[in-house]
């Protein structure tokens, strides 16, 4: 090394410990990479709502485990590990976490009298007396216990009932017994694809 190499060396150090006295360099390296986000996440399995496939879901929210915490869903994705989707979502599949936090979404039942154009809100309680005051009226009023020929049928021809698709066999079960015992005979899922 000669001497003006020398000098040119010592000046770029000078120049570079004056630069960083300053405060001008960042305190972290560029380059660093950023914290993985679902981290400190909370992961909770559930299955698509959307068909009757049932693709298995990974949610995660953010939230303490606090009594009163709510907790915010942030990021959905397929699961993996699940037999019926492998980790794979459908568009509608992949766009649930933008269901989940729509500003437009009801998170309160609401109800339209008849005659009226405005929906009004109800608590849970009032929904869920309407609801079974509404079935009781109608299953009185239009339930057939016998058909023309004498035999016993049990049938409620004036309403149906929607179930979930995305429900292990125990709850299928189940459902089909409760809907079953009602007299119901219009079952169906939502198994909109």
């Amino acid at each position: 090394m000669d001497r003006r190499q020398f000098f040119k060396l010592c000046a770029c150090g000078a120049t570079t410990s004056a630069i960083s006295a300053l405060g001008l360099m960042p305190g972290t390296a560029m380059a660093a990479p950023r914290e993985y986000k679902l981290l400190k996440a909370k992961e909770t399995r559930n299955n698509c709502c959307y068909c009757s496939v049932g693709c298995g879901l990974l949610m995660y929210s953010y939230g303490s485990n606090g009594k009163n915490a709510e907790k915010a869903i942030f990021h959905i994705e397929g699961d993996a590990d699940h037999p019926v989707n492998r980790g794979a979502l459908c568009p509608k599949g992949a766009g649930l976490v933008d269901y989940v936090n729509s500003p437009n979404r009801n998170h309160f039942p609401e109800v339209r009298e008849p005659g009226s154009n405005e929906w009004k809100r109800i608590s849970w309680n009032e929904a869920f007396s309407r609801i079974a005051r509404l079935m009781k009226d109608d299953r009185d009023e239009n339930f057939i216990e016998k058909n023309s020929d004498g035999t016993t049928v049990n049938r409620w021809l004036s309403t149906g009932m929607m179930t979930s698709s995305a429900q292990p066999n125990e709850g299928g079960f189940i459902t089909h017994k409760f809907a079953r015992s009602l007299g119901l005979v219009a079952i169906d899922t939502i198994a909109r694809n």
